[in-house]
C-alpha cells in the first residue's frame, strides 16, 4: 500500500456530486498514458481482489467502453460509458453507468482533470455528479471510496514502475 499521496473523496450532504482528487509522483502525460491506454488500464482499476478484463475501450471523443470486473469466486460486475471528450493530456469528459442495479439509466457524467504540478507530478481531479442525490449515496454506500482509494493506490505503484 502507498503511504505518500492521499486520495481525498468530498461528497457533501444533499449534493449530486462528488469530488476525489489525488497527486500522483509521475508526470501528468504519464499518469493520462495510464487512464488511456488498456493495457495498463487493467493494470490498476478496481480493487486488487478483482480481475478486470476490457471489451471495449476507445479513448477518443465519441468513444465507448466497458469493462468487466470477476471476484475470486466468480461473480463479475459490469461498467460502460461513453468518453465525449478526450484531450490529451489535460483531460477526459465521459458518462459511466454499473450494470449491475435493478434498473438501467443511473448514469454519471465524469470529468477527470489531469494539472501538472511542479518537479514532475501531477493533480487529479475528478468530478462526478449524478442523476439524483439518492444515486451519489447509493454510490458511497456501495464501497466505492474503498475501490477508489485501492485502484489510486495501485496506479501510484504502476507509475512508480514505468519510470
Amino acid at each position: 500500500m502507498t503511504k505518500g499521496n492521499k486520495t481525498n473523496i468530498i461528497a457533501e450532504p444533499g449534493k449530486q456530486e462528488l469530488f476525489i482528487t489525488r497527486e500522483f509522483d509521475a508526470p501528468r502525460e504519464l499518469v493520462f498514458e495510464a487512464f488511456t491506454d488498456p493495457t495498463l488500464y487493467v493494470k490498476w482499476i478496481g480493487p486488487r481482489t478483482l480481475v478486470t478484463t476490457i471489451e471495449i475501450f476507445e479513448p477518443r471523443n465519441g468513444g465507448s467502453w466497458r469493462y468487466i470486473q470477476k471476484d475470486p469466486g466468480g461473480l463479475e460486475y459490469a461498467f460502460h460509458g461513453v468518453n465525449h471528450e478526450v484531450s490529451a493530456p489535460e483531460r477526459i469528459i465521459g458518462a459511466f453507468e454499473f450494470e449491475g442495479l435493478p434498473e438501467k439509466g443511473h448514469v454519471l457524467l465524469e470529468t477527470t482533470r489531469f494539472e501538472a504540478l511542479p518537479s514532475n507530478r501531477t493533480k487529479l481531479t475528478s468530478q462526478s455528479v449524478y442523476q439524483s442525490v439518492a444515486d451519489r449515496d447509493g454510490m458511497l454506500q456501495s464501497g466505492m471510496e474503498e475501490g477508489v482509494h485501492e485502484s489510486f493506490d495501485r496506479l501510484d505503484e504502476l507509475l512508480k514502475e514505468m519510470q
